[in-house]
């Protein structure tokens, strides 16, 4: 599969393109990129800055990917962008570079953005993340493993969100989101268990069982949250995502969602 540059696109002669990459009208490919095999890039996308995509991605449509931050304190300072492979990254989305030099915005491998998310700074997204439409994810954000986020959702700096965590479209998220939950509204307010999507990704009942009941013990019990954690260690089985559960809630340093 040979690469396709169309005839309108500008690719600096120092960007490296991968095998069967496909460029597309009016596109712009910045001299520091570096592009995966069998990417594709959408009419009017620009690609700048130090920015490493993976194989088999789709970039589409006016996309902006690589470009400075939009931070105050950034000073022209050498940094980077890095995505991994099989992304989706639809019309209009942005992906800013980091601030300080160095360093890395950073996105995994599987994810969706759809049209007109905006990736800040620093921000770091793990695998198979999906943002919808309009997410706005500001400076240092952090999202684990196959969490969701609904439309038109700002999301708060220096905001953790958890593996498998469910937001609902238009919430408002100051605050870190454990893994394994769902919420919604602004403020937002938890709503159980996001037992669908653990079904769906077919983790096994026991597991479910026993994050339910670290769930209540959190969410629907009179205890505050160093009681809940010291109960959770002493009462639940000692799986892998019960231990997750209890060290997000005592690594979070901006609070959880009520």
């Amino acid at each position: 599969m040979a690469t396709v540059i169309d005839s309108t696109a500008v690719v600096d002669a120092g960007a490296q393109l991968g095998v069967g990459v496909q460029i597309g009208p009016y596109a712009i490919i910045g001299k520091n990129a570096v592009i995966g095999d069998r990417c594709t890039v959408g009419p009017h996308a620009v690609i700048d800055g130090w920015t490493l995509i993976g194989d088999d991605c789709q970039i589409s449509a006016s996309a902006v990917i690589g470009t400075d931050p939009q931070d105050l304190k950034f000073d022209g300072a050498r940094s980077f962008v890095e995505i991994g492979q099989g992304n989706v990254i639809r019309e209009f989305v942005t992906v800013n570079r980091a601030t300080e030099e160095d360093g890395v915005t950073r996105i995994g491998d599987g994810n969706m953005l759809m049209a007109y998310v905006h990736v800040a700074h620093n921000c770091v997204l793990g695998n198979h993340v999906i943002l919808a439409n309009a997410v706005n994810l500001a400076g240092h954000v952090l999202i684990d493993d196959y969490a969701i986020v609904g439309g038109v959702t700002p999301v708060h700096q220096f905001v953790h969100i958890g593996q498998h965590a469910f937001i609902g479209g238009g919430s408002r998220v100051p605050q870190d989101v454990p893994p394994y939950i769902r919420c919604a509204g602004n403020p937002p307010r938890v709503g159980g268990l996001n037992s669908v999507g653990l079904k769906r990704r077919n983790f096994p009942e026991a597991t479910i069982t026993e994050l339910k009941r670290a769930y209540r013990l959190v969410f629907r019990s009179d205890l505050n949250l160093t009681q809940a954690i010291e109960r959770m260690r002493a009462e639940l089985e000692p799986l892998a995502e019960v231990q997750a559960f209890i060290d997000f809630l005592a690594a979070s340093e901006r609070g959880i969602v009520k």
